[in-house]
C-alpha cells in the first residue's frame, strides 16, 4: 500500500518534532550541559525525510557536526570574529568532510555558531557530541522499529545495524 504524500510529510514532521523535543527536554532538565543546538533542525530534517541519503547515515551526523565545531572554535580561538574567519571556517569544515567523505550539510553551520556565539571547547562534548549521539539513538530507533524505514544503511563502517 503507498503511503499518501501528505501523511508521510506529517508523520516525518511529528518524528522531526519529538527528537528535538526530547533534546529540548534534556537541555532544560539536566544541569550537565547544553544538548541543543540550531544546525540539529536542520539535521532531523534530512534524518527524517531523507533517510536513505549518505548525509542522514550516523557516520556523517556524528563526524560532520564534530568536525565542524572543531574547526569552527578553532577559527575562533586563533582569528576571532571577522568575515575572513567566517567564511574560512565553513570553507575549511567543508573540505574536511568532504575529504573524510563524512558529508553533512548541516553542520557547516556550526562554525559560524562557534564563532558567532563565542563558544568554548567545553561546546565539542555538550551540545555536539552528546546532541549528535541522542539524534542517532532515537532516529533509529523511530525509523526503524516504528516507521519500519531501513535505516541506517550503515553504522560507521558495517554494512547494517541489525
Amino acid at each position: 500500500m503507498k503511503k499518501l504524500k501528505g501523511l508521510t510529510a506529517i508523520v516525518s514532521g511529528i518524528a522531526a518534532a519529538v527528537v528535538i523535543s526530547i533534546l529540548a527536554l534534556l537541555n532544560e532538565m539536566s544541569g550537565i550541559g547544553i544538548w541543543i543546538i540550531f544546525s540539529f533542525g536542520a539535521t532531523v530534517l534530512i534524518i527524517f525525510v531523507a533517510h536513505d541519503a549518505d548525509a542522514a547515515q550516523p557516520k556523517n551526523i556524528f563526524f560532520g557536526h564534530l568536525i565542524s565545531i572543531v574547526v569552527g572554535i578553532a577559527f575562533n580561538e586563533l582569528f576571532g570574529f571577522s568575515f575572513f574567519s567566517l567564511g574560512l571556517a565553513v570553507g575549511c569544515a567543508v573540505t574536511l568532510m568532504v575529504y573524510f567523505k563524512v558529508v553533512h550539510p548541516p553542520a557547516a553551520s556550526n562554525p559560524l555558531v562557534a564563532i558567532f556565539s563565542d563558544v568554548s571547547f567545553d561546546y565539542i562534548l555538550f551540545p555536539v557530541i552528546m546532541g549528535s549521539i541522542v539524534i542517532i539513538v532515537l532516529s533509529i530507533i523511530i525509523n526503524r522499529f516504528i516507521l519500519k524505514k531501513n535505516y541506517p544503511k550503515k553504522i560507521l563502517f558495517s554494512k547494517n545495524f541489525f
